[in-house]
């Protein structure tokens, strides 16, 4: 098995799947998902006969499901209809089994709870802060993430302010920031830490956050003194306001004789620190 290929488990049952590494997506085998929730006896007829009703009702997700070779029971390599995350909720939301019920109320659950967070946007920040709590994260660390989400939602309402679309325009930008700071795109960045769908900032260190904080604060600081006016402009103010930070980084590996940019990833940095502490 490589690393693009993964073997989900959904309650000690197999769930085939594929990393795509350029749309950074997981696809899942939805023949495999239908008949642990249907517990049908025939799940390719199963899916068959729910793709046909879905059709009929002009079910938009059926038609943008793919196929991709997976490993069949046979060990042969064969076409099989995938879904990414988002399509496979849509699917669960049509099949009629008690076991499919959990995944539905926990779906009402989550978008009753986005709604609310668009009402009032404290909710959502002490619902993040929850979060991150369960996963184990210091308070200390929390708080640094918090402020980086801040300090991120000031550059994204600069770059609109700019007439910078949304989407990969921000994408584009935000590589030529990380890039100047820490000598790696966004993807990179990523594939150093041994990430996939994962975001970047929750597996960054103490130091890692504060440089990118200083790249996109220096960031948004330079756009509104030099107000770009086109997209290569705005491509210019970004490697500028990473080069802040990288300059900053400089320094502190020079003095320290310590890289900034590390490959552990917040598990990884967890343990590191427990370890530091047990030996003291």
């Amino acid at each position: 098995m490589t690393k693009e290929t993964a073997i989900k488990l959904f309650e000690q049952k197999q769930v085939r799947s594929i990393w795509n590494d350029k749309e950074e997506k997981w696809y899942f085998s939805i023949v495999d998902i239908v008949g642990i929730l249907s517990e049908s006896v025939d799940q390719q007829a199963y899916w068959r006969k729910l793709k046909q009703r879905l059709k009929e009702e002009g079910n938009e997700t059926v038609t943008n499901c793919h196929a991709l070779k997976m490993m069949a029971a046979d060990g042969k390599m064969r076409l099989t209809d995938v879904a990414d995350t988002q399509q496979l909720f849509r699917l669960i939301q049509s099949i009629p089994s008690p076991k499919a019920e959990p995944f539905k109320l926990w779906l009402a659950q989550v978008g009753s709870e986005r709604i609310d967070e668009i009402e009032d946007p404290e909710i959502g920040f002490d619902r993040l802060m929850e979060t991150y709590l369960r996963k184990g994260y210091s308070k200390e660390w929390i708080n640094q993430r918090l402020k980086s989400i801040e300090i991120r939602k000031e550059l994204t309402d600069e770059w609109e302010t700019r007439n910078v679309k949304k989407g990969q325009k921000f994408a584009i930008l935000t590589d030529e920031i990380t890039k100047a700071w820490s000598g790696l795109t966004t993807k990179q960045y990523k594939n150093y830490k041994d990430l996939k769908k994962e975001n970047l900032r929750d597996h960054m260190t103490n130091l890692e956050l504060v440089l990118n904080m200083l790249a996109e604060a220096s960031t948004t600081e330079i756009s509104k003194d030099k107000k770009p006016k086109t997209f290569n402009e705005n491509k210019i103010v970004a490697k500028k306001g990473g080069n802040v930070a990288k300059a900053a980084r400089l320094q502190l590996e020079n003095t320290t004789g310590k890289k900034v940019v590390t490959k552990l990833n917040a598990k990884q940095i967890e343990q590191k620190k427990n370890k530091e502490i047990d030996e003291k």
